[in-house]
């Protein structure tokens, strides 16, 4: 295979995806700009602070774990099924496990921030907030990132070319989405 026949393969593989993450990316838009997410984030100090740490470290565990796999199918270690196999199982606890660790020590350091700035901030709230959106999310990221990669894999898709989107499309879209759910049930609890 020539190298044009490798770049009109990614463009082919890519193209799809991306458009689609691109009207993803839209509607991830609209929600962080509705009335609800507003008021949520005027409710509890420091949401927006956090925001952009959250979102980019959804994309920064989960797009690891995409790579981790699409390697592993390539080298032949990891077979695209779903039942249970060492490798994969180590993958996924590993990226929940970071996925929640990070979600955390986002909410501690937004709390110390606000802290040191003088505008205060429930570190329980936060923290609460932060694992509700951070679970959800690692949930959602995990079946979603398996079953494209799996799929896309047996249909003959190369994974390294659409696993990227995908993951930055579900981190934002869903990371918004759960992060306004994370404020309302914490708000409930608390």
């Amino acid at each position: 295979m020539n190298g044009h026949d490798t770049a009109r393969d990614v463009y082919r593989q890519a193209l799809p995806v991306i458009l689609v993450s691109l009207i993803a990316g839209l509607f991830a838009g609209t929600i962080l700009g509705s009335e609800t997410m507003r008021s949520g984030i005027e409710s509890v100090p420091g949401i927006l602070l956090l925001l952009p740490a959250f979102l980019a470290t959804r994309g920064g565990v989960y797009g690891s774990l995409g790579a981790r796999l699409s390697t592993g199918l390539h080298q032949g270690i990891i077979e695209p099924r779903f039942r249970a196999n060492r490798r994969l199982t180590n993958a996924i606890v590993a990226s929940f496990i970071n996925g929640m660790s990070v979600s955390v020590f986002i909410a501690v350091i937004t709390s110390l921030t606000l802290t040191l700035f003088g505008d205060g901030g429930n570190l329980l709230q936060l923290v609460g907030i932060m694992v509700v959106a951070g679970f959800l999310s690692a949930i959602l990221m995990l079946s979603v990132l398996i079953t494209v990669i799996f799929l896309g894999y047996r249909r003959g898709l190369d994974p390294d070319n659409v696993i990227g989107p995908v993951v930055t499309t579900l981190g934002d879209v869903f990371g918004v989405l759960f992060l306004l759910v994370g404020i309302h049930v914490v708000g409930v609890v608390l």
